[in-house]
């Protein structure tokens, strides 16, 4: 199996919903968890000793030349399409994808410039919390710091801050973890190749309640405020919360086809119905509600494991967006507005031109198989 199937393979299972999704939940644990070692030998450029390295270097640049002519030419038209007008630089988060740079470097191109925090707080999904049995927690890494195609990226003091102010319950902090996951160095390296003193706190976050969410948010959301404020820190100008997430996922091996196996008609229904949820709970006022709104569009809030929309973010953007309300609130600030700035598709647009630098796709993309990619600004009011 080479590089680009396995990644493909990954996050194909990580997606699979309906009667499929239920099947993996039943399913016995593996005997064992996936070791260090293992892992790293899946990744594109291996951890090694406090520097954590690359998942995949096929869909994402490697390379500073990579990574300048991604950034330069995810800027050809066309654009994204907008669902709501763009704020001002200096958000307070975004929902951002996380799929390869060739089908959403538009979307990441267009939702980068608005960040102006230098610390990141990044909400990442965890495609493979199944395989490590990992449920109810927060997954932090342990590095010192990432590399990147820049340069290394430096993981924010603020992490230990935050570890010391939660309790021990909410926390896993696991290199392999956070070795197999590629939905937070996707972004990462936009972060990076605009601003070069950017650091960051990387969290995974695995299956839980919605109940459980809450108490998650509430206890990082206290810390990450307290945290803060002892800095003299404000939301949007210092800190901001990135939350990781593709939207839907369509075709016969997501396992989910309920507009019809694919083409013309099923896709238009498909993304329709991803832009109800850019337009109902992703938009306005983040809060509790919308968050729950959400969750309960995405999985069966009985059974968080099964899906009724194959979104990947299921869980990163109930947990960001209840983190962005609970450190909002903490801060004494209005409730930052979500705003879909940005919505395409992995066939929506042209492939950006990165075969000629040694990059590619880790998956096929048509009408009968194809990905969402969810670009939403979380404004503060007076941006």
């Amino acid at each position: 199996m080479n590089r680009a199937t396995a990644i493909f393979c990954a996050c194909s299972l990580a997606c699979l919903p309906g009667l499929a999704q239920a099947s993996l939940s039943t399913l016995p644990v593996p005997p064992q968890r996936p070791t260090l070692e293992e892992v790293r030998k899946t990744m594109g450029i291996p951890s090694q000793g406090d520097l954590r390295g690359q998942q995949d270097a096929v869909g994402f640049a490697s390379k500073p030349d990579q990574m300048a002519k991604v950034w330069e030419r995810s800027a050809l038209p066309p654009p994204p399409e907008a669902l709501a007008p763009m704020p001002a630089p200096g958000v307070a988060g975004l929902i951002c994808p996380h799929d390869d740079y060739l089908y959403a470097g538009r979307v990441y191109r267009q939702l980068m410039p608005l960040v102006k925090a230098h610390t990141i707080v990044l909400v990442g999904v965890f495609h493979k919390y199944r395989r490590f049995d990992a449920k109810d927690a927060l997954v932090f890494d342990p590095y010192r710091a990432w590399r990147s195609p820049d340069g290394e990226i430096k993981v924010s003091n603020l992490r230990e801050d935050l570890l010391a102010r939660i309790p021990a319950t909410d926390v896993i902090r696991d290199a392999a973890m956070q070795d197999s996951e590629h939905s937070v160095e996707a972004i990462a390296y936009w972060l990076k190749h605009q601003d070069p003193g950017v650091e960051i706190v990387s969290i995974l976050v695995p299956s839980a309640s919605f109940a459980r969410f809450q108490e998650l948010a509430a206890h990082l959301g206290k810390a990450l405020s307290a945290s803060m404020k002892a800095r003299g820190w404000s939301l949007g100008r210092d800190v901001a919360i990135v939350i990781s997430s593709d939207g839907i996922h369509y075709g016969q091996d997501f396992n989910y086809t309920p507009h019809g196996v694919g083409g013309v008609a099923a896709y238009s229904e498909a993304v329709e119905q991803d832009r109800q949820l850019l337009r109902g709970p992703l938009s306005g006022p983040v809060t509790v509600a919308k968050a729950k709104g959400f969750f309960e569009r995405v999985v069966n809030p009985q059974d968080p494991n099964q899906y009724r929309m194959p979104w990947c973010g299921r869980f990163s953007i109930t947990f960001g967006l209840l983190l962005l309300d609970e450190t909002r609130r903490d801060l004494g600030i209005p409730a930052p507005l979500g705003q879909a700035v940005a919505f395409g598709t992995s066939i929506s647009f042209p492939q950006l031109p990165v075969k000629d630098l040694g990059m590619g796709a880790t998956a096929e993309a048509n009408l009968y198989h194809f990905v969402s990619y969810p670009g939403v600004a979380f404004g503060l009011s007076g941006n």
